[in-house]
């Protein structure tokens, strides 16, 4: 829903191409998470110079020796290997990002505490599907990451022209010339097909909500009640309970869903008109408050039907065009990481 361009999920911050959210601190350089150019066959790669410390899993710290110059063409370098599941092409990964443009941290999901999050409680990460189709991170930190294990820490730097390609934007402050360095640690990585699905038999919608016709590897019919008034508070329905395990705030949600308007019946986002299942991090601010309430605790496998008032979609968010709409989604949760 988030309108994004590439799969998107109901973000919560700015709706940027109404798609991709990014925490407060990464909404200036939300165009940073769209697929840029390669820069390079690998083992062409320059030498890394960037000085990586700290423990994996706690907020790296990057040193650039002074006299240091970003490399024309994207250098990679694992700085820790890591002892979990291989990341393949097209895996969903769920990560900790620091990048740095010029020496000033532009992202860094270390620093990513949801509003309101008491101590122990999860911080915001990126999910990310490794296939530079959908949102993700630019290609050269995306490949990086192919062939490492999960519980590492790899490096990538060069000049933003080599990291970014043609995904640079002016208006972000960002020049072809600048040193660009990342910083990912992955946390967890797991598989999902683009065109799953939930399966069993459907439950009828209840008494007031929207009635559901899921099409087979399309989006969902969605047919809002006539005569009925939007309702005020979160409304939600499993219509097909899975078995899988539980999903717990702060985990990647990998799913399939579909978004109308109360309001008209129109359909304003599916995943599966921007190549199929999609994830995103649940449970920290990362979505709106919509899904955070109704999806965190809900199972793989199951799909669910949510009725989300302005207060808990995008109200606050007075320059998207749905703030003032009561939105329905039919979700089907596919996988975790």
């Amino acid at each position: 829903m988030q309108q994004n361009p590439g799969a998107r999920p109901p973000h919560s911050r700015s709706l940027g191409t109404v798609g991709r959210r990014v925490a407060a601190a990464l909404a200036v350089p939300a165009l940073l998470f769209t697929a840029a150019c390669g820069s390079g066959d690998e083992g062409d790669s320059p030498e890394a110079v960037t000085q990586v410390s700290g423990k994996v899993g706690e907020e790296p710290k990057v040193t650039v020796p002074e006299d240091a110059e970003a490399p024309d063409e994207a250098a990679t370098k694992v700085v820790a290997e890591g002892k979990g599941d291989t990341m393949d092409e097209g895996d969903f990964v769920r990560m900790n990002v620091l990048m740095t443009n010029n020496g000033q941290e532009l992202i860094n999901t270390w620093k990513q505490q949801p509003e309101g999050a008491g101590k122990g409680d999860p911080r915001r990460q990126e999910v990310v599907r490794l296939d530079g189709e959908q949102q993700g991170l630019p290609a050269p930190v995306m490949n990086a990451l192919i062939g490492e294990r999960t519980g590492g820490r790899v490096l990538v730097e060069g000049t933003a022209g080599a990291i970014m390609g043609k995904q640079i934007n002016p208006q972000l402050g960002i020049n072809e010339s600048d040193s660009m360095v990342w910083v990912v640690d992955a946390v967890a990585a797991t598989k999902a097909e683009a065109k799953a699905e939930v399966s069993g038999e459907q439950a009828p919608a209840e008494e007031g909500m929207p009635a559901v016709k899921a099409g087979e590897r399309k989006a969902a019919t969605i047919t809002v009640p006539k005569g009925e008034k939007a309702p005020k508070e979160l409304k939600q329905q499993v219509l097909i309970e899975g078995d899988g395990p539980e999903v717990e705030a702060g985990e990647g949600l990998i799913a399939q869903y579909t978004g109308v308007k109360w309001e008209d019946g129109e359909k304003f986002d599916s995943s599966w008109d921007h190549g199929g299942a999609t994830a995103f991090q649940i449970g920290t601010g990362s979505v709106v408050k919509g899904w955070d309430q109704g999806l965190v605790g809900k199972k793989v496998g199951d799909r669910v039907l949510l009725v989300i008032p302005p207060n808990l979609a995008y109200a606050d968010n007075p320059q998207s065009e749905l703030a003032r709409n009561t939105l329905v989604f039919v979700v089907d949760i596919v996988g975790k990481v």
